[in-house]
Formats: structure tokens, sequence, C-alpha cells
């Protein structure tokens, strides 16, 4: 995308209600295909990270949108320059087995996915402060250890560095042009087991999200497995890594979310518990956050518009719902929570 294009959505979304920029692209494609060279040449860049941060201050000082960079590995210069712009950045891990690298498996001959590197950006990402968002993925081949596992290394950069505001579970979507078209999905109750073993892992106090839309018309007992994040649903764009999957309905989502016990808040690119934390904002990301955020660190009540909401279902403590849950479970003879 130009400059001008850019923009030019980036405007869109505002006068939709949007409140969040989400840049999301490859791993530095640059060093691949030379047509990618070429373009950043003619806008007058080297490395489409560099070309990325002075988008993401174009979108902040023009539109005010708040950007969320997801561009894969990154180093620290990259990350301190986004620092400047953006609310907050992310970079999936999806897994930390090498094995999935070898032979046949998905990542082979995906340099980009060394789990280390991964790794390193996100650890690169705690050393500066920055608010981040990673997760993984499940169903590619890796096994419920290595699932396990995953999880456990975010846990531990997050106790490190206390930088991590939200995970995501993500299932694998299978799709006619992709060299895995025939693989199996992984199953909604793989994926509920998941994020209930996530929820575990990672406490009550992690932000866990799963994307609705890639549940179906199943998404409402993600909410049962412990999410308390829908991530982000668009008026104005598709989901691109998943265009075959539509967006839920803004109503359908606050239906659900009380059905279950949970009412839907607006939250911004920036966690309501990173909001008051300012070591983690840049100057300007800060003064427009004391425009949009409200007391408790959501978005502003009078500045709420149903379409393009970041939508954050507003959480009772998960020790207290796990208790509730336990207790009823039980009355039905199945196992306890544990009184996690």
């Amino acid at each position: 995308m130009t400059p001008d294009e850019v923009l030019a959505l980036a405007e869109q979304g505002g006068r939709a209600g949007c409140k969040e920029a989400l840049f999301s692209l490859g791993d530095q494609p640059e060093r691949i295909f030379p047509e990618a060279r070429e373009f950043l040449t003619q806008q007058g860049f080297t490395r489409t990270l560099d070309y990325l941060a002075a988008m993401c201050e174009m979108v902040l000082d023009r539109t005010g949108l708040l950007p969320h960079a997801n561009p894969g590995v990154m180093d620290r210069t990259a990350l301190e320059r986004l620092k400047n712009s953006n609310a907050s950045v992310g970079l999936m891990l999806e897994t930390v087995s090498v094995r999935l690298m070898r032979g046949h498996w998905p990542h082979a001959k995906a340099p980009d996915k060394v789990p280390s590197l991964r790794l390193r950006t996100i650890e690169e990402a705690g050393r500066l402060s920055i608010a981040f968002t990673t997760g993984i993925l499940i169903g590619i081949g890796e096994t419920m250890e290595e699932r396990i596992d995953s999880l456990f290394a975010i846990r531990a950069l997050h106790e490190k560095y206390g930088h991590v505001q939200e995970v995501i579970v993500q299932n694998f979507r299978a799709k006619a042009e992709i060299p895995m078209a025939n693989h199996p999905e992984p199953s909604l109750e793989d994926m509920l087991r998941t994020i209930a073993i996530a929820r575990l892992i990672l406490g009550a106090d992690m932000n866990i999200q799963a994307p609705p839309n890639l549940s179906y018309g199943d998404f409402p007992r993600l909410l049962e497995a412990g999410i308390n994040d829908w991530g982000g649903i668009s008026p104005v764009t598709k989901d691109f890594i998943n265009p075959e999957a539509a967006w839920p309905q803004i109503g359908k989502l606050r239906d659900e979310s009380a059905a279950h016990g949970f009412t839907l808040r607006e939250r911004l690119a920036l966690y309501p518990e990173f909001v008051s934390r300012e070591q983690f904002q840049g100057p300007h990301v800060r003064t427009r956050l004391t425009e949009l955020a409200s007391a408790d660190g959501f978005a502003r009540a009078d500045d709420e518009i149903l379409a393009g909401r970041a939508a954050i279902p507003d959480r009772r403590s998960w020790s207290d719902r796990l208790r509730v849950t336990g207790a009823a479970e039980s009355e039905h003879g199945e196992p306890q929570s544990g009184g996690q």
C-alpha cells in the first residue's frame, strides 16, 4: 500500500468509529522479492520495517488512530522506533517446536519462524517496555506438550518483563490455495481444551483471546473455556488472514457475552491495565490515549461507536469465575476446577 492508500483507509476507519489501525505484514519481504525492494526504493526506504514505522507515525499524527504493528521478527532498532507511534506491538510466537522446521513440516521453508528469533523479539520488546501481543497457533502438527511448552515460554518472558498484554490462541484453518489445504483442522473441543490450559498456565490476570470468526457459529463456547477478549472487529476491512471467515456482528457478541455473564466493553489497542503505566507509552501515543481512555483504561463511554470496536468482555476476577464454574460442574458430578 502506498502512503495515500494507507491514509485513505485509516481515515475511512476513523469515520466508522475505529480507534485502532492494525498493520499486519510479512517478515521483511524485500529480502526475497525484487518487487518489494523496488516499491521501497520508490518510497525512499530500504527496509519494510522503516517504511512501516513511517506509516504508523503518519496514521497517528493525521488520523488519531492508535497503531498496532504486527510485522514479524523485529530488531531493537525497529522496536525502538515503533514504540514512538504504536500503542502496542505484536508477534505470534506460534510454537517453540523446532521439529516443525524440519522435513515436510509447515515451518520447514520459513526461516522467520525460528522459535528463538521470535522469542528474542518478544524479549527485546520487554526490555524496551513495549506492551506486547503474542500467542500460539494450534493444529499445524504440534503436540499438546509443545503447545504447553510454548505457553510456558510466553509466561516466563512476561514474568521477567511484565509486558505481555494479551495471548491469542488461534486455530489453524485450511484454505484451498495453501500447501496445507488438505491438513485436518483442530476440533472445537481441542480448541476449548487448549484455551482452558492457557488460562491455567497464564493465570487469572492475563488477557486471553481467541478469534470468534474462526469458530464460526460455535464462538460463544470460547467464553466457557476462559477467554476474556474477542479481538478487533472491523467495519471497514475483512480479516485478510482469513478472508473466508466473516466478522461476527457486535450485537451478537454483546448478547452472547451477556448470556455467559459478561458485559461487552470497548478496549483500546493498549489494554486498560497498561494505560496508566507511562513507561509503556511514547509521548505522542500518551497524548492520544489521554483523549481516548476513560478513568478505568477502557475507551471513553461518550466516544463509543458500535462499528469497529475492539471488544473485550468485562471480566470478573478469573479466580472467582473458575470457582463458580467448578461449583456448577460439581453439582452435575463433573470434575471441579481445583479452586483456581
